[in-house]
């Protein structure tokens, strides 16, 4: 299978996949506010809701991802996605809180079947057209991931928070339905047993240097990518913008333009300019954090219309690089081990996962203490530390990438 060409159809029913299991992971952020009042949860414990299910996805990647290299991956693929559905369904029933923060986990730890889909398209077409369909699909993942919060407050504006996982629950489903007409069969070839195969994925990461490369400089990129987006929502909920959240929400929807990145860097990729398109990535997530910080911190200077422009601005660059780079880095990384892709593609999301969790986190602690001034300096500092570390990468490592493929 892995040497025919993938229909069309198939590769856009992949990418509208990726797009629905994705909202899942960031559906309760907006909606939080709500699900606190509803289970009588303290502040501090309603931060649980959204880590319990990144934290679930987390423990999905390297748990149950790797499966995809020793397990049928269609009949893995249906099962994680029907578990996903159950798990949504629970969280949308009138339970307990602590009850609701396991079926978040639980929603979490399915909606890692994106990262078996994945692999599986890539297995499904030859290596020259591997970057373009990676792309396509990576677009899907995107957009799910700019969508998932302004959907969910228009959702739960209008019919309750619960209802929001109602209706992901019945998407899920109706998904599961198509893949299961769609999706091909496909046995890997490795044979082994699962501790075996975790065990193994340590080995993986000290024998490819350009898998190590690609996933750490992707995780300070979207380090950079969280810090921002975890707290532009503060600045521009202050003055001189003073936005509610209608208007936030929209703002959020500006970066949806930057998923288009993602095919654009695939076929950059396919092109053998692999390497230059990772270093025009980074170098417009730098560029996105400064004109960040001109529009933030100038904004008492400049007219508020110019600041909100920059901001605009500034989200759609550091969209469409960190999506780029993240696109052709799966490329790359997609092309080293294919007996071992499932595994692989687990390590390079896994760790650039754990990247933007950080970020986040410490920009939350860089708005406390230094505001938008200390959110720009800590992109800035991931940023410029990704550049830098790209520059360094071995040039003949990623040549040959491009020449196998």
């Amino acid at each position: 299978m892995s040497g025919a060409t993938a229909p069309r159809a198939p590769v856009r029913l992949f990418a509208v996949a990726t797009a629905v299991i994705v909202l899942s992971l960031y559906q309760a952020q907006p909606l939080i506010g709500m699900m606190t009042h509803t289970l009588h949860l303290s502040p501090a414990v309603a931060g649980l809701i959204a880590s319990m299910t990144l934290l679930g996805y987390a423990c999905g990647l390297f748990l149950l991802v790797p499966l995809c290299d020793v397990w049928e991956n269609r009949s893995l693929v249906l099962a994680t996605l029907f578990a996903n559905t159950l798990a949504l369904l629970l969280a949308a029933c009138p339970i307990p809180a602590a009850a609701f923060l396991l079926a978040s986990g639980l929603t979490g730890f399915t909606a890692s079947a994106i990262q078996m889909l994945i692999p599986m398209a890539a297995a499904m077409v030859p290596a020259a057209r591997r970057g373009r369909v990676i792309g396509d699909i990576m677009s899907g993942l995107i957009l799910g991931v700019l969508l998932s919060r302004p959907l969910a407050s228009v959702v739960g504006g209008y019919w309750g928070w619960r209802a929001s996982y109602l209706v992901l629950a019945a998407a899920v489903c109706t998904l599961t339905i198509s893949l299961a007409r769609t999706l091909p069969r496909r046995r890997p070839t490795h044979r082994g047993r699962y501790v075996a195969l975790l065990s193994s994925m340590a080995g993986l990461l000290r024998e490819e240097p350009l898998l190590r490369r690609r996933a750490f400089a992707a995780a300070l990129c979207f380090a950079a990518f969280n810090a921002f987006w975890s707290t532009v929502a503060l600045r521009l909920s202050n003055a001189p913008f003073a936005l509610g959240a209608n208007g936030i929400a929209l703002y959020t929807l500006v970066g949806v333009s930057g998923a288009l990145a993602a095919p654009f860097a695939g076929r950059l990729g396919d092109r053998g300019l692999d390497r230059i398109g990772t270093q025009m990535a980074r170098l417009a997530v730098m560029l996105a954090i400064a004109l960040a910080w001109t529009g933030g911190v100038l904004a008492t200077h400049l007219s508020s219309g110019l600041s909100l422009s920059l901001l605009v601005l500034a989200a759609i660059l550091l969209d469409a690089g960190t999506i780029a780079d993240q696109a052709l880095g799966r490329r790359a990384v997609n092309l080293l081990r294919p007996e071992a892709r499932g595994r692989i593609n687990a390590l390079f999301t896994g760790i650039f996962f754990i990247g933007g969790a950080a970020g986040a986190a410490i920009a939350g602690v860089a708005w406390a203490y230094g505001g938008w001034n200390g959110v720009c300096a800590i992109a800035t500092m991931f940023g410029v530390t990704a550049a830098v570390y790209g520059l360094c990468e071995s040039g003949a490592t990623v040549l040959s990438v491009s020449e196998e493929s």
